[in-house]
C-alpha cells in the first residue's frame, strides 16, 4: 500500500479522538479515501477513566481510541502519527504538512484535534489535573461523591459549578479565589444550597507525598497557610484550540478560544470543518461523536456534488472535442 503522503484523500482529519475517528469511520464505511493525522495528546490523556459512555462507562481513554482503531481496519482509513504543522491551498482543497517532514493532499479538511485546557496558575494544578483537580462534575462527580469537594472560582461560571457539584456531597466549599468579592445574590445562593465559603485567595494546591507515582490531592491552602481539606476539587480551565496551523487557514475563532463553526461544521474557509473540542469547549464525548458522524454526512454529500461537477465537465470537454 502507498504510503499516506503518496495520495490525494478525499478528507484529511487532523485529531485522532473520538469525534474524528467517528467521522473516519462514516466517510470510509461511505468508501471514501480518509487519512487520520494524530499528534497523539488527547485532551482527556491525563484521566484514568472514561465516564458517561453507553456501553463503555469507566474505560480509559487510550483504550476507547484502540478500540475505535480497531473498527476501522476493514475500511481502508490510513494513519499518519504525527503533528499537523501547516496547511496551504492547492486548486482542489488543501495539502497539510506535518512535524516529520510529510505532505498530504485532500479535497476536505476536518480539525477535530480538541483544544489545550488552560489551567489556573496555582502551583500543583498541573500535577493534580484529571485525578484530584478535576472539570465536569458530571463526568467524574460519582467517582467522588460523598467526599470533601472544592470549587475553585476561576471563571464566571464557577458559581453554577458550585451549586452543581453539591448534588454530589454535602461538604462542599467555595473558593472564590480570582472572582474576588461575590454579590449578595450570588451569596445567597451558594449559602441555601449549602455551600460554605473560604475566606482568604488560594496559595497553592497541597499534593501528598511523592512516592514516584501521581500525587494524592490532600487539600487547599490559602494565601495565609491554612489548609482546607479536599479530596477533589472542581474549576473552569480556559480553552486554547489553538494549533500552528490555524494560521494558515484563517479560520475565525471564537472568543473562547474554540473555531468558530456554522450548525454542521463548516468554518470561516471554504473546504475545512472542526467538531468536537476544537469547535466547542464543553462537548462531551458522545455529543461530540454524534456531531462527528452528522458532519462526515454533510461533507460525503457535498463530495458527491463536486463529483457530479466533475463529471459534468468531463463530458461536455469530450463533447466539445469530437
Amino acid at each position: 500500500m502507498d504510503s499516506p503522503e503518496d495520495q490525494t484523500y478525499d478528507v484529511v482529519i487532523i485529531g485522532g479522538g473520538l469525534s474524528g475517528l467517528s467521522a473516519a469511520l462514516v466517510l470510509g464505511r461511505a468508501q471514501r479515501r480518509v487519512v487520520v493525522i494524530d499528534a497523539g495528546t488527547p485532551r482527556n490523556a491525563p484521566a484514568d477513566a472514561a465516564y458517561g459512555f453507553i456501553t463503555r462507562d469507566g474505560t480509559p481513554p487510550g483504550a476507547l481510541v484502540s478500540l475505535a482503531r480497531q473498527d476501522l481496519e476493514p475500511y481502508g482509513v490510513q494513519f499518519l502519527d504525527s503533528s499537523a504543522e501547516h496547511a496551504g491551498q492547492t486548486p482542489g482543497g488543501w495539502a497539510i504538512s506535518t512535524a516529520d517532514g510529510a505532505t498530504v493532499r485532500g479535497r476536505q479538511l476536518l480539525l477535530a484535534t480538541g483544544l489545550r485546557d488552560v489551567l489556573p496558575d496555582l502551583p500543583g494544578a498541573r500535577e493534580a489535573w484529571g485525578r484530584g483537580l478535576l472539570q465536569c462534575p458530571y463526568c467524574h462527580g460519582w467517582e467522588v461523591r460523598d467526599q470533601a469537594l472544592g470549587v475553585l472560582g476561576s471563571a464566571p461560571t464557577s458559581i453554577h459549578q458550585a451549586l452543581l457539584v453539591r448534588q454530589w456531597s454535602e461538604d462542599v466549599t467555595f473558593f472564590p479565589h480570582l472572582l474576588g468579592a461575590l454579590s449578595e445574590d450570588d451569596e445567597r445562593r451558594l449559602r441555601n444550597r449549602g455551600v460554605r465559603i473560604a475566606e482568604g485567595r488560594v496559595g497553592h494546591l497541597a499534593l501528598g507525598p511523592d512516592d514516584g507515582g501521581p500525587r494524592p490531592l490532600q487539600g487547599v491552602c490559602l494565601e495565609d497557610g491554612s489548609l482546607v481539606p479536599c479530596s477533589a476539587i472542581f474549576c473552569e480551565p480556559g480553552a486554547d484550540a489553538g494549533l500552528p496551523l490555524l494560521a494558515d487557514l484563517g479560520c475565525e475563532m471564537r472568543d473562547d478560544g474554540c473555531v468558530s463553526t456554522d450548525d454542521i461544521g463548516r468554518t470561516s474557509i471554504d473546504r475545512v470543518w472542526a467538531v468536537g473540542n476544537a469547535a466547542d469547549p464543553a462537548a462531551q464525548l458522545v455529543p461530540a461523536a454524534g456531531d462527528a458522524y452528522r458532519m462526515a454526512v454533510a461533507i460525503n454529500a457535498m463530495l458527491v456534488e463536486e463529483d457530479c461537477e466533475t463529471c459534468r465537465e468531463a463530458e461536455e470537454s469530450v463533447s466539445e472535442g469530437a
